[in-house]
């Protein structure tokens, strides 16, 4: 009885070896696009609750409940992100992102009524197109992320290597920066990228040590969890400074593939190189992951570019040239009331009008 119970026995545990990566592999992919699409409700969320105060005009914005519920639903959505993590590839799990971008872009034009564009449809297509491709081909060895293999992968050669080229380009690109002022949309978020480089690899090395904690396995008590916690903090903190600062000097419709696309880079090259994500890959597989990738990076770029801006105007004032039958010909006196009457400015902006109307 026991000879004949030892190989059905044997079998079943290995058809449960087989089918658990898979299953967590899915896991994360599910925790992801869940994550990413409660990101873009809570953005929109955000963008109506900002809309709505500003016709108001009474309360500042983070007085609105409504806004607090965008950021809640934010914070839940970015710890899905943070949890799958721990069950997917780094590789696949960042250019899932784009899930975000084609959510939000549905949602804005469903409730935010705004306009459907050619280049909406296409990009979205594309990017939907490129996101079955990441999740067909991306690897699927879902690796048990521990203390001993992660200490194992932070004193490897070709990641201390890789460490060493990523130091120095900082440095070089901080001092274009900083030193010579070069204030470039490319500078700025190449920085942003060679940071996220870093985030990628300590939050799934966070996240993988404690689903193995939670699973039975602590690794809480080992010095590279806190090691890689205080990287994962550090990083995002000085990542999220550079993106603001590149919010504050450039579009949004700008900012917003560049960084999606020099994120998904750096974290596909960042688990290449830490994690060895791609080791005993198809090369067929690799060419459609990067295909793949390629798909996402237009899409977004076609959803992102030109968007319509929002700008708020005061309803009862009628600009002059709008005037039906009336052409613009008279210089602009500002009111006796205004802070800028009989002064330098107002004379200057009155001199500035007459030359326009003469040119």
């Amino acid at each position: 009885m026991a000879n004949t119970s030892s190989p059905d026995l044997t079998s079943a545990l290995r058809a449960e070896i087989l089918e658990n990566p898979l299953r967590t592999y899915l896991l994360g992919i599910i925790i992801s696009i869940c994550g990413n699409f409660l990101i873009s409700i809570s953005l929109n969320i955000q963008k109506y609750a900002h809309v709505r105060q500003s016709q108001r005009g009474s309360k500042p914005y983070y007085t609105s409940v409504m806004w607090w519920c965008g950021v809640v639903l934010m914070g839940v959505g970015e710890l899905g992100n943070f949890a799958a993590y721990g069950f997917a590839p780094a590789s696949l799990i960042a250019p899932l992102g784009c899930v975000s971008v084609i959510a939000s872009a549905v949602i804005s034009v469903v409730f935010l009524k705004e306009t459907v564009r050619p280049s909406d449809i296409v990009g979205g297509t594309l990017a939907i197109t490129g996101t079955y491709l990441l999740v067909t081909f991306a690897p699927h060895n879902s690796t048990h992320i521990t203390a001993h293999l992660v200490q194992y992968y932070a004193i490897s050669w070709h990641f201390l290597l890789y460490l060493f080229i990523e130091v120095i380009i900082f440095c070089i690109l901080l001092y274009l920066y900083k030193g010579r002022n070069m204030k470039h949309i490319v500078i700025v978020m190449l920085l942003v990228a060679l940071l996220a480089s870093l985030t990628v690899i300590s939050v799934k090395a966070v996240s993988g040590m404690i689903t193995e904690s939670i699973k039975g396995q602590l690794q809480l008590i080992y010095p590279i969890f806190y090691v890689m916690l205080v990287v994962m903090v550090a990083s995002c903190a000085f990542q999220i400074k550079f993106l603001n600062q590149a919010m504050k000097m450039f579009d949004a419709t700008e900012v917003v593939p560049i960084n999606f696309v020099f994120f998904t880079a750096s974290a596909i090259v960042a688990g290449i190189v830490f994690y060895q994500e791609f080791e005993g890959l198809a090369l067929l597989n690799i060419f459609m992951f990067l295909f793949g990738c390629l798909l996402s990076f237009l899409g977004v770029f076609l959803i992102a570019r030109n968007r319509p801006k929002i700008k708020q105007q005061d309803r009862n004032f009628i600009a002059m040239d709008r005037i039906p039958g009336r052409s613009h010909t008279d210089k602009v006196q500002p009111e006796a009331k205004t802070t800028t009457y009989g002064s330098l400015a107002a004379k200057l902006m009155c001199n500035r009008a007459g030359e326009t109307d003469d040119s």
